[in-house]
């Protein structure tokens, strides 16, 4: 007999996540095991008024559910594979990476205007540096402000007129039930996804052979080597979710083909890439190697000065 407890964020979104990787587990734990969700309060939950570029710092929201993973208060995380750091701390490891959702953005717009129809002075919201660049770069006449809150707070903001459109990840809305509000799925050469998004991230301690070995069941191989490509990518800007940083990786044969872009927040200058490798990680540095030398590495340290704490 065990009970594992899981740890996840206290949002709705979240603990669907959750709860969508426990249905997904169940026929594959050993007989008398049990599982109990645990809802832990992270940074970025708590700091609402401020963007998360401001904010500063990675992991802020994964730390809390990291630190309770360590500690033995839960026995499994699960995570947003976007909301990871590139690091992870010593004594964790990612039990398994799920079958990926959509990976794409998309617009929720008041008035059922596309990113293209919308006009001239329109606000769109995100907090999000990697979804303003690449507004700014398609439709530089927008007005991007920042908009913070779970999914439905972001959605009555927007309803409630304080924006024209607001932009999320399509699969949140997937799982969330949301489709129908959506108003256009952006295509990848307007807004590239965000490292890891669509994927789910399962971690455990790395001493905890058991669990790993059930959490194998779960792990998608293809996605697994697909973010691997691009969190590698990520890795090699020590790089977290508040910088203007994309990746996206699909997997073609026996090769994984990454694009990948570094921006400015202010949609200029934009600086893409794409690589072909047979091996996930250095496919990925490979790539960022190549983007920094074009100026990426320069253009990330002016970002992190003016919006660092």
């Amino acid at each position: 007999m065990r009970t594992v407890i899981v740890g996840t964020r206290r949002s709705e979104l979240a603990v669907t996540q959750t709860q969508w990787v426990l249905n997904r587990l169940k026929g594959n734990m050993p007989e008398g095991w049990e599982c109990k969700q645990e809802k832990i309060m992270t940074r970025g939950d708590r700091i609402l008024n401020v963007t998360l570029s401001k904010v500063g710092g990675k992991g802020l929201f994964v730390k809390e559910i990291e630190q309770a993973l360590l500690d033995g208060r839960i026995d499994l995380a699960v995570h947003s594979m976007k909301d990871m750091p590139a690091d992870m701390p010593k004594g964790l490891t990612m039990g398994a990476v799920t079958l990926r959702e959509d990976p794409r953005d998309c617009l929720l717009s008041r008035e059922g205007l596309t990113l293209k129809e919308l006009p001239e002075n329109a606000i769109v919201g995100t907090s999000s540096l990697r979804r303003q660049a690449q507004i700014l770069a398609f439709r530089p006449d927008l007005r991007v402000k920042p908009v913070r809150g779970n999914l439905n707070t972001r959605y009555k903001k927007l309803m409630d007129g304080q924006f024209d459109a607001i932009v999320l990840a399509y699969a949140g809305i997937e799982r969330m039930g949301w489709q129908e509000k959506v108003t256009e799925i952006l295509p990848e050469d307007v807004m590239l996804p965000a490292v890891g998004q669509g994927a789910l991230a399962v971690q455990c301690r790395a001493g905890d052979q058991e669990m790993m070995n059930v959490l194998q069941a779960i792990n998608d191989p293809v996605t697994e080597q697909t973010v691997t490509a691009e969190r590698a990518f990520l890795h090699a800007y020590d790089g977290g979710c508040h910088l203007p940083i994309a990746g996206y990786a699909t997997l073609e044969g026996d090769r994984v083909r990454l694009r990948g872009l570094v921006a400015h927040p202010s949609g200029h200058p934009v600086i893409r890439g794409e690589r072909e490798g047979k091996d996930p990680g250095e496919t990925g540095r490979r790539l960022a190697e190549e983007l920094r030398d074009r100026g990426a590495k320069e253009l990330l340290e002016e970002v992190r000065e003016r919006t660092e704490p």
